[in-house]
């Protein structure tokens, strides 16, 4: 299999693809835009070559990329003729060398783009030098071209970018075609290349015209994974060093939201579809979602703050506005779980955090003459001690901000005061949320079970599971231990009946991250639960969506699950769903 295939096939399958890199950030707070700021990013990313992978041949990397503001004075200078800044948009797109190709792939971006109203003003041939590049990265090497679009200005041409990106993503079945970005604001350059490439591969990078008063860089190491020009970071937002050990689980919820998701600012919702990329790593869907958020209006820290929430339990010492303000989003969003140091951009703020578990590090430090620098090390650039006016590190769940328009930082204490006093939260909770737990019932519910033993054998539990597992746990509270690992055959294998529970397999993440369970770990990890209707609009703030019955954990015993069945307040109504399936129909009866 080349290593461009990104196909399933054996017992490698893309969903796996996970990350774990260097990530860096370096901003001017007032936006002012200068090529020694570019110059700097790019060291930055060098003096990270340690955190990215490289093929034996010392010439192939695992991906190196940067962010950046349009560069407007540049792209006058090469002679397109674009309007003034904001009026245009731009971005560099991955394409097969071959012209027959790369002709039907260009068709659907001109048709995209005219039926949103805008026009392909030019296309720019991106120079490259080839001859650096490893065997393995020229063996995939894209022919790299820059889109610029015109026809409309601001959030509107944003959002109509996004649109005709999303559409073509959608068409395009070539899997040699990868749009890096497409915006009015910013700009990606990256590939398969390493840290110490990405400055000679892009000779527009070395231009003194070349201007940004941001930069967000990374150096990709793919673990257990292969890598690939597309997959090479920043992605269109953001950056990531870590893992997202919940991204199967997150992907699955998403797909199923689709349904019922509407957005004002973008319309029809359907041609988007699907919103997570298939085919792309945890980091490439967690950004998929996060920009779908922006575009249909949230504002960057407030999605931010929704897919990664800090913990919001009674041992962290938040607001009870705050607390309300996580609570009513965890009904709406399941957490994108890390270990991750996330960096995040728009082209006009620039942030960074990191999640509730606090295992991925961040440090950052501001100078005097206002520049910031956030990075996954210290040390990524020199300054003089005297010349630093700040320095710290990113907290577990905290955000710090850079707002390059206002010219001025955002900690994560105003931040989260804005978030959690723009609706009253906790309002709606109390008016509108159900505690199955606070529930009383008048009906005498039977624990007992007739015909026990058949039942136990039709379930599939054995005798050693009764005496040996459940019963220690009922008289005890805790889950017996044993020394001996499990050889038994995965039960998928098996020809026999299994107990349901045997199909599941604890997955822990694949590099050096312990174990971890919500009672050790109390802090950051519940096992609370919601149950009910999932409101259409939930980008829009409103009490409708906390008409939720909240479980206090997914295990149910016999009275709750009696309560739950026969709810009759608040105009809550139960309906059960039958799980049963012809046998005989297969895979077909299944899904009937």
């Amino acid at each position: 299999m080349s290593i461009e295939d990104r196909t399933s096939g054996g017992l490698y399958s893309p969903d796996y693809e996970h990350d774990a890199c260097g990530v860096g950030m370096i901003v001017n707070i007032h936006g002012s835009k200068s090529h020694e700021l570019v110059d700097d990013a790019l060291k930055v990313l060098e003096h990270m070559k340690h955190r990215g992978a490289e093929g034996a041949d010392q010439k192939t990397g695992d991906g190196a990329g940067i962010m950046l503001q349009i560069p407007h004075e540049f792209i006058l200078l090469q002679g397109i003729p674009v309007p003034e800044k904001g009026r245009y948009g731009s971005g560099l797109i991955f394409l097969p060398k071959d012209p027959e190709r790369q002709e039907a792939i260009l068709r659907i971006i001109m048709e995209e783009t005219e039926r949103e109203g805008l026009t392909l003003m030019h296309l720019r041939t991106v120079p490259v030098n080839s001859d650096i590049l490893g065997r393995e990265a020229r063996e995939c090497e894209p022919d790299i071209k820059q889109l610029f679009i015109t026809g409309a200005e601001g959030d509107t041409l944003e959002r109509k970018l996004y649109v005709i990106r999303k559409k073509t993503e959608s068409k395009v079945s070539d899997k040699d075609f990868y749009c890096c970005s497409l915006s009015s604001r910013t700009i990606i350059y990256k590939g398969m290349l390493s840290s110490m490439q990405l400055r000679e591969y892009f000779p527009d990078l070395t231009q003194p015209y070349f201007t940004s008063g941001l930069a967000v860089v990374h150096s990709r190491f793919s673990t257990n994974t292969f890598p690939t020009w597309g997959l090479a970071q920043p992605f269109r937002l953001l950056a990531h060093n870590g893992e997202i050990n919940t991204i199967r689980g997150n992907r699955s919820w998403m797909e199923a939201r689709e349904a019922v998701l509407s957005s004002e600012a973008l319309g029809d919702i359907a041609p988007l579809c699907p919103i997570v990329q298939p085919g792309m790593s945890d980091s490439a869907s967690l950004d998929n979602v996060l920009e779908f958020m922006v575009m249909s209006g949230m504002s960057l820290p407030h999605a931010m703050a929704m897919l990664v929430p800090e913990s919001f339990n009674d041992k962290n010492p938040i607001s009870e506005e705050l607390k309300a303000f996580y609570e009513y989003h965890s009904i709406l969003m399941e957490p994108w779980d890390g270990p991750a140091a996330l960096l995040f951009s728009d082209g006009r703020f620039a942030g960074g955090m990191l999640d509730r578990n606090g295992l991925r590090p961040a440090r950052y430090l501001i100078t005097k003459n206002d520049t910031m620098v956030v990075a996954s090390e210290a040390g990524v650039i020199d300054f003089e001690a005297a010349d630093i006016k700040e320095k710290g590190r990113l907290q577990p769940g905290k955000i710090l901000l850079v707002d390059t328009q206002e010219g001025r930082i955002y900690y994560d204490r105003e931040i989260k005061e804005q978030l959690a006093n723009a609706y009253p939260y906790r309002r709606w909770l109390s008016e509108n949320r159900i505690e199955l737990d606070n529930l009383k019932s008048g009906r005498k519910v039977e624990n007992s079970v007739d015909d026990l033993a058949c039942k136990l054998r039709v379930f599939g539990f054995t005798r050693e599971d009764v005496e040996r597992t459940i019963m220690p746990m009922c008289a005890t509270g805790s889950e017996p231990i044993a020394s001996m690992g499990n050889d038994t055959p995965p039960a998928v294998l098996s020809d026999k009946p299994q107990i349901l529970f045997n199909y599941f397999r604890q997955q822990f993440a694949q590099v050096t991250n312990p174990p971890i369970d919500p009672i050790r770990e109390e802090l950051v990890m519940s096992l609370t639960e919601y149950i009910g209707a999932v409101g259409k609009n939930i980008l829009h703030p409103d009490e409708s969506h906390c008409k939720m019955v909240r479980l206090p954990h997914p295990v149910l015993g016999n009275r709750q699950l009696d309560l739950l069945c026969h709810i009759q307040y608040k105009g809550f109504k139960t309906v059960k769903l039958p799980m049963l399936f012809e046998v005989e129909k297969g895979r077909v009866g299944r899904s009937a």
